[in-house]
């Protein structure tokens, strides 16, 4: 793990490659798993905002969901999700050519909104677990992300620098350059 300021960075982050490859995955990070997208606290009011503007870009099913379970999920001990639609894809999610896209990121591509869409999103295959004193960024493998891992590999991008939006996002430039020169010094020891 690599400290920088109020985090612990997993090397893997740093080590492994990865490059979303939507043409082979079909979105599938956002219709499988047992539970929604995890949301920040903070996120929250936000949802409410922007909910309106969101609304005409999700599908009728991810509509209802949200009508009967709520914009969110308590999971309880603090934890949020967005809601799913009969236990499958995330409610704010909506296909095109059998593929799966954000609803809430179509509104801001759009201009209707200036959030782009729940960081926990924005940052997979990084997945941060909050500890009282610092947060723990792992690098979460997930099969359905198998050909990201390959494109990244053959492009030879590392997953810090495919997330350097989000990561930006999240913890601000000036986190990020301390974690660009982390990495370029342990890729000089090799």
């Amino acid at each position: 793990m690599i400290a920088i300021e109020n985090t612990l960075v997993s090397e893997d982050v740093i080590d492994k490659a990865f490059v979303c490859d939507l043409n082979k995955c079909k979105g599938a990070c956002c219709v499988m798993g047992d539970m929604g997208a995890p949301l920040d606290e903070d996120e929250l009011p936000v949802l409410k905002k922007i909910y309106n503007k969101v609304k005409p870009y999700m599908s009728h099913g991810g509509i209802k969901a949200v009508e009967k379970q709520g914009l969110y999920i308590h999971e309880g001990g603090g934890e949020y999700t967005t809601p799913l639609i009969k236990g499958k894809e995330c409610a704010y999610v909506y296909f095109h050519d059998n593929t799966a896209f954000c609803a809430i990121e179509k509104a801001y591509l759009e201009g209707k909104i200036d959030f782009k869409k729940p960081i926990s999103c924005h940052l997979y295959p990084i997945r941060i677990t909050k500890h009282k004193d610092y947060d723990a960024l792992n690098y979460d493998r997930w099969e359905v992300c198998a050909p990201a891992c390959k494109l990244g590999e053959s492009l030879k991008v590392p997953v810090y620098v495919f997330l350097k939006e989000s990561l930006t996002r999240k913890y601000g430039e000036e986190w990020y350059k301390q974690l660009t020169f982390v990495a370029e010094e342990l890729d000089k020891r090799i």
